[in-house]
């Protein structure tokens, strides 16, 4: 273990001991500040792209700023084109997009598309810094279903601090059964991004990441939506969609309503085969989902994110797991426009996309325990796993430490089997590219690896607690063609 590991675990322990010497804890020991919801909800803009000769090319431009978060205090901040998050990107199926990248910070950095499927060169990884000052501009054309993605800074070591100083923003891939299916889609005002974010501020106002051994990572005490404290949001349907990415560096929600259900239409990576009733939806750090919920004319409700349920870690309540807080109020307007009930036919590539678990001729496991997967701490020039294109696998993925973990792989969207062996809750029979893992439990994950090769550079795989990637709780892998030989090692 490093020192911060050693620290982490005393602090665990330390508390573990607590609980054992005097009963259970009561409440929280990571509580979220109460606040007022008397700011309209920050709506990040569509970004503006050119297309020439076929390519859809969009600009951003990562910068430092500052951001009004509490009133009368002025927060330093980073953003794309603005001081604090990015514009929302979007694309169809089919197209082929770009992305000029620009430096504007005194550091490097990286945009990483989370949850899109490219070459690994333009995965926007470690292996592709942007230098202070320097321009990156990937290509690649857009090849699966329609999504609530999204993009943000992976420097190797630096990736918790960027994300959390503001660098993120939605990517939203539209297809033919998106378009075509009866859901909410008027963007911000019916369909409304909700990036989920907790900061904490020191005396001065300014953004605060402490490193003092907390598990999984530093919770803050201040909830935001798309960079708005305290937001509602003005409804004119009878339904509305809320797009929900947990933004956050470590902390886990637990989404729904206090007085309602809620229709989930979609996961990580796409629509549902159905829509699922549920009363929440549990997202670790990076997982997305997406729900309708109706309301009535003048109706007042809030998403609300209940104690999440973390799955049996040593001691819930450090870890936020008896924390319950109000996210974003929904106000229903006296009278609504009517919305169709959620429904969506097939996708024209559904039988492409589809995997089937008896073509999976390769199987692999991953134990995930300190900072460490399958016992070793993340090397930049080392290949830990080489896959065949074309190939269908299955991951074993296991979390063997009692604090939480999530799973993230890129370039491939899956599907959870099962669940210690037994089939997974509804909330994750869609398609996942971040799953939340419960301690000491086995997640069996089908995917399929697929047209982009490359014998030179990898893709990641890794823990999505922000803290944890830094500190080496990630691995590479090459995807190869059939018969090809790949190096054991990287160059950087």
């Amino acid at each position: 273990m490093t020192g911060r590991g050693v620290r982490a675990a005393t602090a665990v322990l330390g508390v573990a001991l607590a609980v054992s010497g005097c009963g259970a804890i009561g409440g929280s020991v990571t509580p979220v500040r109460e606040v007022e919801f008397d700011s309209e909800l920050a709506i990040p803009p569509l970004a503006e792209s050119s297309v020439v000769d076929g390519v859809r090319t969009f600009d951003l431009t990562a910068r430092s700023g500052t951001r009004e978060f509490l009133p009368g205090v002025e927060t330093p901040t980073w953003g794309f084109d603005g001081p604090y998050l990015g514009p929302t990107l979007r694309a169809e199926r089919g197209e082929r997009v770009a992305v000029r990248v620009t430096n504007e910070l005194d550091e490097a950095t990286s945009v990483h598309w989370h949850g899109m499927h490219l070459p690994a060169a333009m995965d926007g990884g470690p292996h592709q810094p942007v230098a202070p000052g320097g321009t990156w501009e990937p290509t690649w054309r857009i090849d699966q279903p329609a999504a609530t993605l999204w993009y943000h800074p992976h420097p190797h070591g630096a990736t918790e601090e960027h994300v959390y100083r503001g660098l993120a923003g939605l990517f939203l891939l539209d297809d033919d059964a998106s378009r075509a299916a009866e859901l909410p889609s008027e963007y911000g005002v019916d369909d409304v991004p909700v990036v989920v974010q907790d900061k904490a501020f020191d005396d001065d106002g300014r953004l605060e990441l402490r490193h003092d051994g907390a598990e999984p990572g530093m919770l803050g005490d201040t909830v935001m939506t798309n960079g708005t404290v305290g937001a509602y949001h003005e409804v004119t349907t009878e339904r509305v969609r809320l797009r929900l990415l947990n933004g956050s560096t470590a902390r886990t929600y637990a989404f729904g309503f206090a007085d309602r259900s809620f229709d989930l239409v979609a996961t990580d990576g796409g629509l549902l085969d159905a829509p699922v009733r549920l009363d929440e939806v549990r997202l670790a750090p990076g997982e997305r989902a997406e729900v309708v919920v109706a309301l009535e004319p003048g109706e007042v409700t809030r998403l609300r994110s209940a104690e999440p349920d973390l799955g049996g870690v040593a001691v819930p309540s450090t870890m936020g797991g008896n924390d319950a807080f109000d996210v974003l109020e929904l106000r229903a307007a006296d009278r609504l426009t009517p919305s169709p009930v959620p429904a969506w036919g097939r996708s024209s590539h559904a039988d492409d996309d589809e995997l089937r678990a008896e073509d999976a001729a390769v199987s692999r496991s991953f134990e995930l325990a300190g900072r460490q997967i399958n016992g070793e701490r993340m090397d930049m020039g080392r290949v830990d796993e080489v896959v065949t294109a074309g190939d269908t696998e299955v991951w074993e993925v296991r979390n063997a430490n009692p604090v939480p973990h999530s799973f993230h792989v890129h370039d491939v969207q899956f599907r959870v089997l099962t669940v210690d062996g037994r089939e997974p809750p509804p909330q994750l029979t869609g398609p996942k590219d971040t799953v939340y893992l419960e301690p000491r439990r086995t997640y069996r994950l089908l995917m399929r690896f697929e047209d982009y090769t490359d014998a030179e550079m990898p893709y990641m795989y890794h823990c999505h607690m922000l803290l944890h990637e830094d500190e080496g709780m990630m691995g590479q892998f090459l995807v190869v063609e059939p018969g090809e030989t790949a190096s054991d090692h990287v160059e950087h």
